[in-house]
């Protein structure tokens, strides 16, 4: 199953940004008292403190910090400090907040304990009961919802933070993001009202997670003009799009369902891409938001490219946004009727392998992703792209057992270990699996910064060659074995235990600058000998 996934939501100025900042233990989100600020939903994956009496297994979930609800009324004044106007931001801010409350497992409802109850904060409350009903109708149990009474800066504020539960849902966890008072209390809280884990260790070495949606979402993306509605209306089998030769007849993201061999699907078409300085208006401004909005709530992305065209550089920043949220993704060459056979380099008739070199030369991030040849006009390949696109959805939703994947890992580092930094050895001494869709692996290291970034690169690779992730986005999570107390984690500052003597001063590792890690062919070969004399005592 995926993480856990908290949303943070409440009305502008409230601290939704500080109290993620304070949980992620970094400037993940933009502080700033300016109404808008923080515009699109800011995701961070977390680590909480294991509580009592867990194993110690690391709890991982998602954390979204989403903009403040109803931002151009906050102060009562219509542009920012900066002249925007905040009127034209309402719409996709509120959009976005909406996008994380349906996909949350809990949702953390915030105010501001110093300013009390506003109108504002009773409206957004009547929105959110109305929530949880139509997630029931979708089939989804509805997130649960905890109040959360921020700027608490002692205990003064304490009484006017429990006004909060006025607004019925409870009796507020009551805590301060800036100076972390009561921080204890609320992770603890926070911990409580997570899902509980699920079963740690599968029955097989790999298997499907049940808890896997059963109905496919797709995404189509592309430039404008791709033909991605043509490619829906192939699969839906009727003409539910305007396909039409002008580019951008799509303004919306459009959902079709359709059924293959007894299995149902939902394609998402969205509206093809541009520049940004090239969009005519506010609607087609709003239509690319919605569409990468699309690319985050689907299982699989079809990435539909023009085979007639070069691709751009509106495509390559839409496959880093592909690669962003991990998603296995197919790319779709389509119009490959027309453009088989044209000349190619020294004028001979282009390939499929040519074009497979120039997409993997292109679209770097991609280069694991499957490509399938299409004409969605003629109906040829549609078939073969959503075979795939199967294959990469169950690549995606397979857990490994922990004895798999310590394995594998184990063999990895047969192969090729990790080199030794400052007279330090890295190592790995636990792999897991801690989440699906996508596959995220943590491992617990001794030391989290001997590991460099190529080498995390080859760790990639090779566990995406050994596993059935071959095809599909790995997310690793490393994390240092030597962790501080949790007493001390959720102190904020590490401090000394009562009565503990000061530490002693080290030397540096470095001796007259022989580092471990320095290649031999940098240095001189008679000083090297001397140094290493020197070093050894001799």
């Amino acid at each position: 199953m995926p993480l856990p996934r908290i949303a943070i939501v409440g009305r502008p100025n409230v601290g939704k940004s500080s109290l993620l900042n304070m949980l992620a233990r970094a400037n993940v989100s933009i502080v700033d008292p300016t109404p808008g600020v923080t515009r699109d939903r800011v995701s961070s994956v977390i680590e909480l403190p294991a509580m009592e009496g867990e194993e110690d297994i690391p709890r991982l979930v998602e954390i979204i910090d989403t903009g403040g609800y109803g931002i151009y009324t906050a102060e009562g004044r219509s542009t920012n400090d900066v002249g925007e106007d905040l009127t034209r931001l309402k719409g996709p801010i509120e959009a976005q907040i909406a996008e994380a409350v349906r996909t949350a497992d809990l949702i953390l409802f915030v105010i501001d304990a110093q300013a009390g109850l506003t109108s504002l904060d009773e409206t957004f409350a009547q929105l959110l009961r109305q929530e949880s009903p139509k997630a029931r109708k979708e089939g989804a149990a509805p997130a649960k919802i905890l109040m959360v009474a921020n700027k608490v800066d002692g205990d003064n504020w304490e009484a006017h933070g429990l006004e909060a539960a006025a607004l019925g849902f409870g009796e507020p966890a009551l805590v301060s993001a800036l100076n972390k008072f009561r921080r204890r209390d609320f992770i603890e809280t926070l911990c409580k009202e997570l899902p509980e884990r699920q079963a740690d260790e599968p029955d097989a070495d790999a298997v499907i997670d049940p808890e896997a949606p059963k109905e496919m979402k797709i995404a189509l993306v592309g430039k404008r003009n791709a033909g991605k509605s043509t490619f829906v209306n192939a699969l839906a089998g009727e003409e539910r799009m305007i396909v039409s030769e002008i580019a951008g007849t799509t303004r919306d993201s459009v959902d079709v369902r359709f059924e293959i061999d007894g299995r149902s699907f939902i394609a998402i078409d969205t509206a093809g891409f541009r520049k940004r300085k090239s969009y005519e208006d506010q609607v087609e401004w709003y239509a690319a938001h919605r569409a990468l909005r699309s690319v985050r709530r689907a299982d699989v992305v079809l990435f539909i490219i023009d085979a007639t065209q070069t691709i751009s550089q509106v495509e390559k920043q839409l496959s880093k946004e592909i690669q962003d949220h991990f998603k296995p993704c197919v790319v779709v060459v389509n119009k490959w009727d027309l453009a088989r056979g044209r000349p190619g380099r020294k004028g001979r008739p282009v390939t499929t392998a040519d074009f497979q070199e120039y997409i993997e030369k292109e679209l770097k991030g991609l280069s694991r992703s499957p490509i399938v040849f299409t004409s969605a006009l003629e109906g040829q390949g549609v078939r073969d792209a959503i075979s795939i696109a199967i294959e990469l959805f169950e690549q995606a939703c397979t857990r490994l057992s922990t004895g798999r994947i310590n394995r594998v890992m184990r063999a990895i580092l047969e192969a090729r270990g990790p080199t030794s930094k400052l007279g330090t050895q890295a190592k790995i001494l636990y792999t897991t699996q801690v989440s699906t869709q996508p596959p995220t692996i943590v491992l617990v290291v001794n030391h989290e910064p001997l590991f460099a970034p190529g080498y995390i690169r080859y760790l990639l690779n090779r566990l995406a060659e050994m596993t059935p992730f071959e095809e599909v986005p790995i997310r690793l999570i490393i994390r240092d074995r030597k962790r501080a107390r949790l007493e001390d984690l959720l102190a904020g500052d590490h401090k000394l235990a009562d009565n503990a003597p000061p530490p002693k001063p080290r030397m540096p590792r470095v001796v007259h600058g022989l580092a471990d890690d320095i290649p031999e062919e940098e240095t001189d070969p008679e000083a090297l000998r001397r140094l290493r004399s020197f070093k050894d005592g001799r």
